[in-house]
């Protein structure tokens, strides 16, 4: 349903007023506070319109109206000004992210650090999950009869270890003789296919040593393979939902925690990403968990190459400051787009 342009600027009057206030607006409020040219009783006529038009909503105790799940929709599809961060606001995003980073969960991690400490929300991001990925190197340290360490890393500098128990009659020597074998054989191949094929006996067939002697080794390499190959959920300012008065009532600040520590049902939210450029918006009714009706997620995926590998994203209440969320997120996507490059020696 089409709205006219007088709805339209009382129905974004009354969202913007209330995202700041968290009071609900009446219309004797946005006459005074917005030069829209209207008397009060005719702002009262348009808002009992916009509220059986289903934008508005009327709290039992109070005689102002508040936005409905419909009312914000409208409002970041179509009245939303999305204004550019400022330069302040950029050196300190730039500064917090401009730390040395050499693995890209990392880089992930501290995005969602920036990301809830600039937004005051709660902040989602997953690791990247990439098949595409190519063993860089593979390692195996001696560290004591019956030990070794193995490593493995990834081109995209992502690196992991793992404490393994070999035979304690396997020397120093014949651990680091197997482990440049291994480095010579199996480097340069994707994770998938490592997955597959080589660590399904064809890895002991290249390097034709004792089945024995091969298999603690390459169970630990498999291992890692696994865990790289395992998103991560990061969440941060997890407890900033209570400073919101709309989660003040204890049970509802509960219903909320417990599910952020649901990390499959935190996944199944960044998993829902549009484009490489499209910020996603899911506003109350439209998440289709339900604990988080009353919630709001905008999320953006990153990529390498134009090809989506994870997502970030802020969940918050619904009265959130959407302009402010969607710049900020936009902003921090691309820098992580930035620095992946880098990491991988693209620039």
């Amino acid at each position: 349903m089409l709205l006219d342009d007088r709805k339209l600027k009382i129905l974004q009057a009354i969202i913007d007023d209330y995202i700041s206030t968290a009071e609900p607006v009446g219309s004797r409020t946005i006459a005074k506070k917005h030069e829209l040219g209207l008397s009060s009783a005719t702002i009262r006529n348009e808002m009992a319109d916009l509220e059986d038009m289903g934008f508005l909503e009327q709290p039992h105790t109070s005689a102002g109206r508040v936005p409905s799940d419909k009312g914000y929709r409208l409002y970041v599809d179509q009245l939303m000004k999305i204004n550019d961060l400022s330069e302040s606001d950029i050196e300190n995003i730039r500064n917090a992210m401009d730390i040395r980073i050499n693995e890209l969960s990392q880089l992930i991690r501290n995005a969602s650090v920036v990301m809830s400490q600039f937004t005051k929300y709660t902040s989602m991001a997953v690791t990247p999950h990439i098949k595409r990925s190519v063993l860089k190197a593979v390692q195996v340290v001696p560290i004591e009869p019956g030990k070794a360490l193995v490593i493995v890393v990834t081109d995209s500098n992502i690196v992991r270890n793992n404490l393994i128990r070999v035979p304690e009659k396997i020397t120093p020597d014949f651990i680091i003789q197997v482990s440049n074998m291994l480095n010579d054989k199996l480097k340069g191949y994707t994770l998938e296919m490592l997955k597959t094929n080589f660590l399904n006996g064809e890895a002991e067939q290249l390097t034709s040593l004792p089945y024995d002697l091969m298999r603690p080794i390459l169970d630990g390499i498999e291992d890692l393979i696994k865990l790289i190959d395992r998103p991560e959920i990061y969440l941060e300012g997890t407890t900033n939902i209570l400073n919101f008065p709309e989660f003040k009532e204890v049970q509802k600040a509960k219903e909320f925690l417990s599910l952020l520590d649901e990390k499959k049902l935190m996944s199944e939210l960044l998993n829902t990403h549009g484009n490489n450029n499209e910020i996603v918006i899911q506003i109350g009714n439209e998440n289709v968990i339900q604990g988080i009706k009353d919630c709001s997620i905008v999320t953006a995926s990153y990529s390498i190459d134009d090809y989506v590998i994870g997502t970030i994203g802020i969940i918050g209440p619904t009265r959130m400051e959407y302009s402010k969320v969607v710049s900020s997120l936009n902003y921090i996507r691309n820098k992580i787009n930035q620095e992946i490059s880098k990491l991988l020696g693209d620039g």
